[in-house]
């Protein structure tokens, strides 16, 4: 049995972190240089390195990323677990918030009345901020669908996407909707992701800004 090893709480990420590093090199997996604080966030929240194979980028994904948050881009998620995620104090410095619209009662009455979820609504929320918007969407493949409709239909265009949705159901589909566009994207294919993956995907690029 492994023995338990006492680790100060202020050193707990950082041995986290040396522990990803070294289980990399293992492997013999070197991970492109503006990639690979992403892709280690994601590994360091979920555990699971699958995500060294599934995380798709569009060229200088990162950077863009980087770039829109220095111009105040608002973020747009599609739970409130991600919206609790997401570290908003980094992101306020920059000028931008973080919205999620799954909760707001018109939202919930128009996705009735017109027997779609609550996230495709949410998505036509959003669509009406007059900012750059990355959206991080880690629960819902029909926002991605959404999206995907108003980025075709030039209604609407995202200035970045983080899809990873987690699931079965039009889960994987969906993300390759958004591979097909031109828009700037960061996406997990296959069935996992998850809020938590979204959110820590948002905080690496917030936290690499920081330094």
């Amino acid at each position: 049995m492994e023995q338990i090893e006492y680790v100060k709480p202020g050193e707990i990420e950082t041995r986290s972190f040396a522990m990803i590093g070294e289980e990399l090199k293992r492997q013999d997996i070197v991970l492109p240089k503006d990639q690979e604080m992403v892709t280690k966030r994601v590994i360091h929240t979920t555990a699971d390195f699958d995500y060294v194979k599934t995380l798709v980028y569009s060229p200088r994904a990162v950077e863009t990323a980087k770039n829109l948050i220095l111009q105040g881009a608002d973020i747009v998620t599609d739970t409130n677990m991600a919206l609790a995620g997401i570290n908003k104090k980094v992101l306020a410095r920059y000028g931008g918030e973080v919205h999620c619209f799954m909760a707001d009662p018109e939202v919930a009455r128009l996705a009735s009345k017109r027997q779609v979820t609550r996230a495709t609504v949410s998505m036509e929320f959003a669509a009406k901020i007059k900012k750059p918007l990355i959206f991080a969407v880690g629960n819902a493949p029909t926002a991605l669908v959404k999206l995907y409709e108003l980025i075709k239909s030039a209604e609407f265009r995202p200035a970045f996407i983080i899809g990873v949705p987690v699931g079965f159901v039009n889960v994987e589909a969906a993300k390759e909707l958004i591979l097909e566009t031109d828009v700037p994207y960061i996406v997990n294919r296959g069935r996992k992701g998850g809020s938590n993956v979204a959110a820590a995907i948002c905080n690496a690029i917030l936290y690499e800004l920081g330094r």
